[in-house]
């Protein structure tokens, strides 16, 4: 049987089995080698393809890269938003920071790259990214008006823009982070958020700033 006999569900199948090897490979290689130094054909090497099956299913090693990212970040973030475990709104965006630091520090050398390559990708993965911080964003907000609802924040506080500030500290924390200027991000972007948080409790909140 070959690929013009088999049944359209199988060679779907096996087209996305090995598009998920390559990118395994690729992010192995890119975490190991660099960005630049990483080689297409290297990669189709030890992934068991053509390097002409690699660029069958990506344009270049730039879209290779971009789409590892993407594949890798979507998964982390799919998990993070699903979280419902309950908690104070500092609680809860603890463990949504930590999903995404926790992939971060299992791939340092290619969170690199990440954070350039995501922050200045071109279409169509600039969109692609971008969706994804929105994604987030919305999740924040989400918890934030859970948190307004709870009487944790004034009723008058804007969740949207509580959202930006969010995203302010958190891509401090991690450029921090990738430049060796801070060893827990993670730990810095919660007192960012707590200091914050004190400005929109309500009047009577014991952790309101006087």
């Amino acid at each position: 049987m070959n690929a013009f006999t088999q049944k359209p569900g199988r060679r779907d199948a096996q087209k996305d089995a090995t598009r998920a090897r390559i990118l395994e490979t690729a992010r192995d290689h890119f975490e190991r080698h660099g960005f630049e130094a990483a080689s297409v054909r290297a990669i189709a090497a030890d992934a068991g393809v053509a390097a002409g099956t690699v660029l069958l299913h990506f344009e270049d090693k730039r879209a290779l890269l971009h789409a590892a990212l993407f594949d890798d970040l979507a998964a982390t973030a799919a998990e993070a938003v699903r979280d419902e475990e309950p908690g104070t709104l500092e609680e809860r965006l603890h463990r949504l920071a930590a999903a995404f630091f926790g992939y971060y520090a299992r791939r340092p050398a290619l969170s690199k790259t990440l954070l350039r390559e995501s922050l200045f990708a071109d279409p169509p993965w600039q969109a692609r990214f971008a969706e994804q911080v929105a994604v987030a964003h919305g999740r924040v907000a989400a918890l934030f008006e859970a948190a307004r609802a709870r009487g944790e924040v004034a009723e008058g506080a804007d969740a949207a823009l509580f959202g930006v500030a969010f995203f302010s500290f958190y891509y401090f924390a991690l450029i921090a982070w990738v430049q060796g200027a801070h060893p827990a991000p993670v730990a810095l972007l919660d007192r960012l958020v707590a200091q914050h948080l004190c400005g929109l409790r309500p009047a009577d909140h014991p952790g309101r700033s006087r």
